[in-house]
């Protein structure tokens, strides 16, 4: 059984980047939250997170990046049962899909922006790779689903443009022969327009880092482990962004786009329609 109370400061910790600020959000001493990961890490049999040489910041390690979806779904569920009992009778229920790629921080206020907004609707909220979530849909086995896809690649119920740049560590070699890249797996659109891009450079490459979630392929192009493409709003101070006079052309946009199952949305999922779009655009 997963301790709530540590998911909670774990997740704290992974979303404000370090255990200081982490503290002021989850209203405790910085020692009680060290104490609270130590546990955590000590009940799981796995290092969590990397400090840097203060204690005050840390990163998820691969073990880490793996729990935090986990944690942020317990979280969601229990927040979710403590939300029917408080309210009893039958609640609407849509299927939302997100893409991995997608930054977590930013997703989190968005579906509990949601619940407070609409608590009579519950999200059953699926995370997986843009070309997977499109499949479910096609399935009719989500509602909806927020995509990442290339401009104008079909219908959608909105859109929102997203600019990409070529992103490296401070000190990172640029001219390094291969290029060592960081990397989220095959799928996603981020790493197919990094490799294509490349590719029509000449240049040789090589994945030298390889995450399933954004912060570790932030965290990893921070370190120098390599460079990559990330959207203009995932670009961290620690990173520096290069351009066509570092040899590295402005990729070409991709857009993220709210896609539907076949047929007319319900009432609920007509709402959380309305949500997204106005939460977005106010983005």
């Amino acid at each position: 059984m997963f301790d709530l109370d540590l998911l909670r400061t774990f997740v704290a910790v992974v979303d404000a980047g370090g255990f200081t600020r982490a503290a002021e959000r989850v209203h405790r001493s910085q020692s009680t939250v060290s104490q609270q990961i130590r546990r955590l890490e000590q009940d799981l049999g796995h290092r969590l997170l990397d400090r840097d040489r203060t204690g005050a910041a840390a990163v998820p390690t691969e073990e880490g990046e793996l729990l935090i979806g986990y944690a942020r779904r317990l979280l969601g569920i229990s927040a979710e049962a403590r939300d029917a009992l408080a309210h009893p009778g039958r609640a609407a229920v849509v299927r939302l899909g997100v893409p991995e790629d997608f930054a977590g921080r930013k997703l989190t206020d968005l579906l509990s922006g949601f619940a407070r907004h609409c608590p009579r609707i519950r999200l059953d909220t699926t995370s997986a790779w843009s070309a997977e979530l499109r499949r479910l849909l096609a399935a009719g086995e989500l509602d909806l689903a927020l995509v990442k896809r290339d401009v104008g690649d079909g219908r959608s119920l909105a859109r929102w443009p997203e600019q990409l740049v070529w992103v490296a560590g401070r000190d990172a070699d640029i001219d390094a022969d291969p290029l060592p890249l960081a990397l989220f797996p095959p799928g996603c659109i981020y790493r197919d327009r990094t490799i294509a891009a490349l590719e029509a450079l000449g240049r040789r490459w090589r994945v030298a880092y390889s995450s399933q979630g954004l912060i570790g392929v932030q965290a990893a192009v921070a370190s120098g482990l390599g460079i990559s493409i990330l959207a203009g709003d995932a670009v961290l101070p620690d990173h520096r962004r290069l351009g066509a006079a570092d040899g590295f052309p402005d990729p070409a946009e991709s857009e993220l786009a709210l896609l539907a199952k076949p047929g007319r949305p319900d009432r609920a999922a007509g709402q959380l329609v309305d949500y997204l779009v106005a939460a977005l655009e106010a983005d």
